[in-house]
């Protein structure tokens, strides 16, 4: 009898062992976040379907507040790979970085802010920001310098016809305008929706629409990272690549509903908002490629903020290979 019982056993056993290997086998990934907010959907689409882990990689998220401490965090390898600004790449490259930090996969395509007025403006123009106390971003960031530009565009001097504050921690600027600093702010979604529905303010205009294609956010590591782990950094890319196809493919509430673990203390119909304001623009990029037509937009904008350090060529610290082979398998 105990012939007939020893393969199956044997079998059973065999395949405890191996899915117990098969999960310790993941690959661990730390990955820092600029910022938690819904404008990153496909990053929080790729963790909660599963894609990371479908690709064999176990991602360890960290939400790190302020570009300059993600670059701190990557530099000194406390991160394996960060989702921030491109501008910060081009910063670190300027300082003659031997290991600079290379974009790799990007994950928005627009400027993520909203101007908010502390007051309902009827017919809002531009022009209504003269004279005004305007809650900024940090100098030399993405928010700031896009929110110049869409400033000038407009005939306004960011500098001389409003009051500019630029002293706030990026972590704090919505609690700063919430204890009465500023007329205007530029805030992030779902924060942004979060105060018109609580009565704190009024959205009036988009920078995203109104500063077309840059690459605003950009999954990226240092060059050594990525010549050691290509392969990791490839499986990253496919699984964030997935989720890309899975925000276009899908409604603002299917995709709001899958989030939500994320902003637990926002209400469904608030991040649905969020998410089709988002995709209405669209701000989510529908792959990974950072092409050289958006890295030049984004040297113009650091340019005219007089916020670019030298000319960093796309080639320099944008690996494009990476993406390619991803939508081309």
């Amino acid at each position: 009898m105990k012939k007939h019982y020893f393969l199956p056993i044997s079998f059973l056993l065999l395949l405890f062992i191996t899915g117990c290997t098969n999960t310790n086998d993941l690959t661990e990934v730390k990955v820092a976040e600029v910022t938690r907010s819904i404008f990153y959907a496909p990053q929080y689409v790729a963790l909660e379907e599963g894609y990371f882990e479908e690709e064999g990689l176990e991602v360890e998220l960290q939400t790190i507040a302020g570009g300059d401490k993600v670059m701190t965090s990557l530099l000194s390898e406390g991160s394996d790979i960060g989702l921030v600004g491109s501008e910060t790449s081009i910063y670190v490259k300027a300082q003659g970085a031997e290991d600079p930090i290379i974009n790799f996969a990007q994950l928005t395509q627009t400027d993520g802010t909203f101007l908010i007025a502390r007051e309902p403006v009827e017919n809002f123009s531009y022009d209504d920001l003269k004279e005004s106390e305007f809650l900024g971003q940090r100098k030399g960031g993405m928010p700031q310098m896009v929110g110049e530009y869409v400033l000038k565009e407009h005939g306004i001097d960011p500098h001389k016809d409003l009051n500019l504050i630029q002293n706030i921690d990026f972590a704090n600027i919505a609690s700063s305008f919430l204890s009465g600093t500023g007329d205007y702010v530029q805030l992030f979604e779902p924060t942004a929706s979060q105060f018109v529905k609580d009565g704190n303010g009024t959205i009036v205009a988009s920078f995203g629409e109104d500063s077309g294609h840059v690459p605003y956010t950009v999954f990226m590591a240092k060059q050594s990272y990525l010549e050691k782990n290509r392969d990791t950094a490839k499986k990253f890319t496919r699984a964030v690549y997935k989720a890309q196809q899975f925000i276009q493919e899908n409604d603002p509430k299917t995709i709001a509903r899958i989030v939500q673990p994320y902003f637990e203390e926002t209400d469904l119909h608030l991040l649905t908002s969020s998410v089709e304001r988002y995709k209405s623009q669209g701000s989510y990029a529908e792959n990974p490629l950072l092409d050289e037509e958006e890295w030049n937009n984004l040297k113009a904008i650091m340019d005219e903020a007089g916020e670019l350090p030298a000319d960093v060529k796309h080639n320099a610290i944008v690996n494009t290979e990476i993406a390619e082979e991803v939508m081309n398998e």
